[in-house]
């Protein structure tokens, strides 16, 4: 039974990473008068004291109200279509910068929401990316790529340079990275395992986790974050749940198992923890995110709603960002402070990424320190 359900969600899986669509999105300005219209999308919803408000959705080039080059336009005689997403999966902010792992188009989309400018970066010669799936950036804006095309991680400096690949023949299959200091820890979606690395060299330094179900091992882990206890939280997609390690590879938790309820898991794919320890998980299965407390407890989920604005259509990759509120701050109520960002990728029509808003709506009675379990507002 057990292996018979895992091939249907492998062959699932595997279905939906040959899919990918391209949509037009409305331009900000279009977009945020419809919000206005239509009034904020909380979570909870009122009259509860909300945590998250929906922000906006950046799909292509469009929303960042690029100017086009005039004198290019008469050249070419009309303006050329805009650049759109694919198949997003990784994101991370920078320095004003969005920067969009697309596994279809094959390289990093990259935002900038201070010039309002946009380019793509493939890369060439030995840097040039096959299947990027996630990005990973230093605090000196070096880029870690995870490459499940080339089995490699591509490393890029902060001028978007190609610097050097990590990884042998035969070594791993990386779909994530998560950087700790002097240490890379990686992802091994092919052998199960979580692959510890010297940062400067690539050197390994030591392995843990093996395939199958029981504690500590692992079967297809594709997300991985650090918590700010300095463990790391592994999303054991195929065992459907979160395993949480020390930093030496002791297991010390497990959250979740296979379910359709809330607080269980379908297809688990992107994590994040935030400051105090929360955890955002996406699943793609139930096309949300749902977000736990230290203990595993089970707090609210967003996402799931057809037909609207802040939709999520296979969620996978999930980023948090602090130092780029003022980027969004335009399309939050004027009575909600954020706290922070919530970068949510859908991978599948319409391929984009949605953000978020966390924090509190002034004057409202916020007596416990978690926000309450809420569905989605309708």
């Amino acid at each position: 039974m057990k292996n018979t359900r895992l091939l249907s969600c492998m062959a699932t899986a595997a279905a939906v990473a040959m899919l990918s669509a391209c949509v037009t999105n409305p331009s900000q300005n279009d977009k945020a008068a419809a919000a206005e219209s239509a009034g904020p999308i909380f979570y909870p919803p009122l009259p509860n004291p909300p945590r998250i408000q929906y922000l906006t959705t950046i799909a292509s080039e469009r929303d960042l109200a690029v100017k086009k080059d005039s004198f290019a336009d008469f050249i070419v005689g009309e303006e050329r279509e805009s650049q759109q997403l694919v198949q997003p999966y990784g994101v991370a902010l920078h320095k004003g910068r969005l920067y969009v792992a697309d596994t279809g188009a094959g390289g990093l989309a990259i935002f900038d929401l201070t010039q309002q400018r946009f380019k793509f970066v493939a890369g060439s010669g030995a840097g040039r990316m096959k299947r990027p799936i996630n990005v990973r950036i230093d605090s000196d804006g070096t880029k870690y790529v995870t490459d499940t095309g080339r089995n490699q991680i591509l490393i890029y400096d902060s001028d978007d340079r190609f610097l050097k690949a990590l990884g042998v023949e035969g070594q791993f299959r990386p779909s994530d990275v998560a950087i700790a200091g002097d240490r890379l820890y990686v992802a091994d979606i092919l052998h199960h395992q979580i692959h510890v690395l010297e940062k400067a060299s690539g050197k390994s330094l030591f392995v843990f986790g093996k395939a199958g179900s029981g504690v500590g091992e692992l079967y297809h882990p594709t997300n991985i974050a650090l918590g700010p206890d300095g463990d790391l939280y592994v999303v054991d997609t195929s065992n459907y749940r979160v395993q949480r390690f020390t930093a030496e590879g002791r297991q010390v938790q497990s959250y979740g198992e296979v379910g359709s309820t809330s607080g269980s898991f379908a297809r688990p794919k992107g994590i994040v923890m935030d400051r105090t320890g929360r955890m955002y998980v996406g699943d793609a299965a139930f096309q949300n995110v749902q977000i736990f407390d230290k203990k595993g407890k089970l707090l609210m989920f967003f996402g799931q709603t057809e037909g609207r604005s802040d939709n999520l259509n296979l969620p996978a990759g999930v980023a948090i960002d602090y130092d780029n509120i003022a980027a969004f701050k335009s399309f939050a109520d004027p009575k909600f402070n954020i706290e922070y960002l919530i970068l949510v990728a859908s991978q599948f029509g319409p391929n984009k990424v949605d953000i978020f808003g966390f924090g509190k709506v002034r004057g409202m009675d916020y007596s416990s320190d978690d926000p309450p379990s809420a569905k989605p507002v309708s």
